[in-house]
């Protein structure tokens, strides 16, 4: 072995989402920071489907970029097709998704890495994490032996640590798309501290797009108007390219699932010990635990503009090759398909999320941080988004700044982050809308008012963006007070106007706001009747003024619920507290207690196994503590 002359602030272990957002956010605020890959080839790799966002995933992409990530803007720039998900609904639940040209983006992210300033990239597998005599991170071992000095690593390993592929009977070990898997740190992770478990992830299959019958298939077009991920993106420089596809599981998929379960490494065979997504289950999975169902949908979805593969997107499985080509020629559209990659399941090792703080950082190994898959999470999105704040807190703290933690109330970064540190995971986490209590407050539309000061008081977001972002705010916030201050007066025109909508007349003036408050009433729609409207107002300040103005109650009453959330996080939690010697604590409350070690009485809350009584018990402890 032997020490590199190349000495590091920050070393980053893996070149996927996670390690890519870690990397970006330390070398720009000032960090002289290392990423290290197995293969340079599979920087930013998107094996499991050629897409980014999605219900709640949307919201993170476009909370990232509001802090100054790079997600939205590699998203944008090799896009192919959008779409606005759950429209038919409210506001909050309202999620972007674009599906991309996979190759463009993993050539783009990784020249974007090439360009940063302060970043080095290389390939090579990390093996070791030594500590130095203060228990903290000192250097980073590659198996070619070379020693990196550094004073903080950033473990973002996804899916490849002692990963194994399993296809029926086959398995071997592997990474995503036949990439090395990184063999040795597992055990080194584990010697010095690191609580272990295995998940279970898969990938689906495929296909030669000129096998495919599109006669058969139901079209599925992107957006009209498309709203990009990235808050610096021009809409009109968008366009979709391509068509994506729907098509459907029969009887006759069911009936050759159900014939073959004794081949299933799941269900017969036994090869898969890790723990799989519930909210992405294989399609062997969907079959048995919902039998009443006569079809599952599936999205059939091109890899990008330069091959014909195509993901066969919720047909993910680990039944044997042959297996998985009887069943997928029984689908409409699929009789003569060629396969070209077969579905497969992976297994990897992560940490315990348990063991973190909700910097990141693991409580026992000062400078050590985890993120991604690593951390237990599923999906591409999640790992970007704990990646950003891992990077930037492991940078605030090497420049002794103060750490940056978003709350449940400022963020979804905020809402998954606390779940994994204070509440833990038993199967790969996925962030859904349904997760945050104030979703009507997070929505991915007012992601940049939320978070991009924040991202400016750290130092991501540049002058020129903070500029451009203060005109925007106060274009939305005087076309507000300007509908506040119109009364619309009952005119023919106008009533003419309600009746085309089938709201009822008005006998008397009303103010813009409330008339927009009406259900049927929208503010396009109000522009032939308003002469005081400006003629140039941007698409996303006319979505913001509509939201604010038409759930202007139901956002107020959010608030105060977060007010309220807010006081509970203020009550701090002193370090070092003997949670076993407080009287009237449960004998599991302590244990949860002692472990999790909460920075606040909010958090303690939140701790599954500590009950209002065990709170009110603590609550008392402080005050009597001053």
């Amino acid at each position: 072995m032997f020490t590199s002359k190349d000495k590091y602030d920050v070393i980053v272990i893996g070149g996927g989402h996670a390690g890519i957002e870690a990397a970006l956010a330390s070398a720009r605020l000032g960090m002289k920071t290392c990423i290290f890959a197995i293969s340079l080839d599979s920087v930013a790799n998107l094996p499991c489907n050629p897409s980014i966002g999605g219900t709640a995933k949307g919201h993170l992409v476009r909370e990232i970029d509001a802090l100054g990530g790079e997600m939205g803007k590699a998203a944008d720039a090799s896009l192919i097709q959008s779409r606005i998900l759950n429209r038919g609904k409210g506001p909050a639940v309202h999620s972007l998704r674009a599906q991309i040209d996979r190759v463009r983006y993993k050539a783009d992210m990784k020249h974007r890495l090439e360009l940063e300033p302060g970043l080095d990239l290389r390939q090579g597998e990390i093996v070791d994490i030594r500590l130095g005599g203060d228990g903290c991170v000192r250097s980073a071992v590659t198996a070619s032996g070379a020693e990196f000095i550094c004073r903080a690593a950033i473990v973002c390993t996804g899916t490849y640590l002692k990963s194994r592929i399993i296809i029926g009977e086959y398995s071997e070990e592997s990474g995503p798309d036949g990439v090395f898997p990184a063999r040795e740190l597992s055990k080194n992770l584990e010697r010095i501290g690191v609580k272990l478990r295995r998940f279970k992830t898969g990938t689906p299959p495929r296909i030669n797009r000129r096998s495919i019958d599109f006669s058969e298939l139901e079209e599925q077009l992107g957006d009209e108007e498309i709203t990009p991920f990235s808050f610096e993106t021009d809409s009109k420089t968008l366009e979709n390219k391509i068509s994506c596809h729907i098509t459907y599981t029969g009887s006759e998929t069911h009936r050759i699932i159900n014939e073959n379960l004794d081949r299933s490494p799941i269900y017969g065979s036994g090869g898969i010990t890790g723990i799989g997504p519930r909210y992405c289950p294989s399609i062997e999975d969907k079959v048995v635990r919902f039998k009443d169902k006569e079809r599952h949908q599936l999205f059939v979805e091109p890899m990008g503009l330069s091959t014909e593969e195509i993901y066969l997107q919720g047909f993910s499985s680990s039944m044997p090759e042959e297996v998985q080509i009887d069943m997928i020629h029984s689908l409409p559209g699929f009789k003569n398909a060629k396969v070209m990659r077969s579905a497969y399941a992976i297994e990897y090792d992560c940490a315990d999320p348990l063991q973190l703080y909700p910097t990141l950082e693991f409580k026992q190994i000062g400078g050590l941080y985890g993120a991604g898959q690593f951390n237990g999470t599923s999906g591409y999105e999640e790992a970007a988004a704990q990646g950003l704040i891992a990077g930037i807190n492991a940078a605030l703290k090497l420049s002794g700044r103060e750490p940056f933690i978003l709350d449940r109330s400022e963020a979804y970064i905020g809402t998954l982050i606390d779940d994994l540190v204070t509440k833990g995971t038993n199967e790969p986490y996925r962030m859904m809308t349904s997760r945050s209590e104030y979703r009507l407050l997070l929505r991915q539309d007012n992601a940049d008012m939320r978070l991009t000061p924040k991202g400016y008081e750290i130092g991501l977001i540049s002058e020129e963006r903070y500029g451009k972002f203060l005109e925007k705010k106060d274009m939305v916030e005087n076309e507000i007070r300007r509908l506040k201050n119109t009364v619309f007066p009952p005119s023919d025109e106008v009533n003419a106007y309600l009746e085309s909508v089938g709201s009822t007349r008005i006998k008397t003036g009303v103010r813009g706001d409330e008339l927009l408050k009406r259900p049927l009433v929208t503010y396009e729609g109000m522009a032939a009747v308003d002469d005081k409207r400006g003629k140039d107002i941007p698409a996303d300040v006319r979505e913001q003024v509509e939201i604010s103005v038409k759930y202007e109650g139901y956002i107020e009453r959010q608030k105060k619920q977060a007010d309220k959330f807010r006081k509970m996080e203020s009550k701090k939690m002193p370090d070092g507290i003997d949670y076993g010697s407080i009287e009237g604590l449960r004998l599991e409350a302590r244990q949860k207690l002692s472990e999790i070690r909460p920075a606040s009485l909010g958090q303690a809350s939140r701790i599954s196994g500590v009950s209002p009584a065990d709170i009110a018990v603590l609550m008392v402890w402080l005050k009597n503590r001053g």
